[in-house]
């Protein structure tokens, strides 16, 4: 087993690929974080964390290690970055709370070696009517994945099962609470050099190919035509009150939890694959935080800005903030670096 890389703590420099930390002045008091983000121990990381190393690893995946981004103690934001071994991959996140009172938003990135194949899993799971189905899915949705008998071998099965039987197990966990909220997810799984965006909801996944900004997944709103026949046949109606909503409540068609509207707001992930190819620059999750105010153009346009994939996740962030967003606002950004490999650097007992 390989042994764990030696962690760099980096503060306060925003040009480099690993800060720890960066202060934010003119939005800092509006930002809070609450997130953690795990990583398996074929990686190699540069963030400076606390980690706790998980033991109980299956025979054919390597122990998780959780990764806690630093927190202001006022009330800040989080952000990190991550590279992998081979130099051909990169992230950087940005989350943070905005304007709103509480922070819903939750984010997951995940690397291993599983049967043999590099897996990459990245997630964005926006909550709504309070942050648990959101945290839930932090907690569970790749770990459920990755340990599916047909994750290798059928991966859009294995998404599709993973996704509805983790909020089936989610509806269960909140079944003696009056609690009702849900959450979307989109989700990029890179199983070698295959790639499978997964959606529910409205947070979404676009990409940067041959420099074009391509959506892989479409929002689920009531009023898109599939989505209100869907719901109308389920016995459902999607009405006008601020917005379209279904039963007048629910400004989406599909999320995890939202157990009073279950019938017609299901967990059924649209999935698209892709061949990762030399045409493809990077991609970008997001919440509709983002969305709401940055059009995929110009998220590609910024993200492309940025030769550290962290800065270019804070830049996103930031231009919603200052765009006038009002919701929390989450993004990851994922860089393809083709022939581009680094040596392997030295390792550390």
């Amino acid at each position: 087993m390989q042994h764990l890389r030696a962690l760099v703590v980096q503060a306060g420099n925003i040009g480099r690929f690993a800060k720890g930390r960066v202060q934010l002045s003119n939005i800092r008091r509006d930002l809070n974080a609450t997130q953690r983000i795990s990583y398996t121990l074929n990686c190699n990381f540069t963030t400076g964390r606390t980690m706790m190393v998980d033991t109980g690893a299956t025979a054919n995946q390597g122990p998780t290690i959780d990764v806690l981004p630093e927190k202001d103690d006022d009330g800040g934001y989080a952000s990190g970055g991550w590279k992998s071994e081979d130099g051909r991959l990169s992230c950087g996140y940005s989350s943070f709370r905005g304007k709103r009172a509480s922070m819903e938003d939750f984010y997951d990135v995940k690397a291993s070696t599983i049967d043999e194949q590099t897996v990459c899993l990245f997630g964005i799971f926006d909550g709504h009517g309070g942050s648990r189905a959101a945290e839930f899915l932090k907690e569970h949705l790749f770990e459920n994945l990755m340990k599916h008998p047909q994750f290798i071998t059928d991966t859009k099965l294995a998404i599709s099962l993973t996704y509805q039987q983790t909020d089936m197990d989610f509806l269960e966990s909140e079944k003696d609470t009056y609690r009702d909220d849900g959450s979307t997810a989109s989700t990029a799984v890179l199983v070698g050099n295959h790639l499978y965006v997964a959606n529910v909801g409205d947070s979404r996944t676009v990409i940067s190919k041959a420099g074009k900004a391509i959506p892989l997944s479409e929002d689920h709103k009531p009023n898109r035509s599939d989505e209100r026949k869907r719901i109308e046949s389920a016995g459902g109606i999607v009405m006008w009150a601020g917005t379209w909503r279904v039963g007048g409540v629910l400004a989406m068609s599909r999320a995890f939890g939202n157990r009073m509207l279950k019938q017609y707001v299901v967990a059924e992930p649209e999935i698209q694959e892709q061949e990762i190819d030399e045409e493809f620059e990077l991609l970008v999750l997001a919440s509709d935080g983002l969305w709401d105010v940055v059009p995929n153009e110009d998220a590609v346009s910024l993200a492309q800005s940025e030769e550290d994939p962290e800065a270019a996740a804070r830049k996103l962030t930031e231009t919603a903030f200052t765009r006038g967003s009002a919701d929390n606002i989450t993004c990851i950004v994922v860089k393809f670096h083709h022939h581009k490999a680094d040596p392997a650097s030295p390792q550390h007992d």
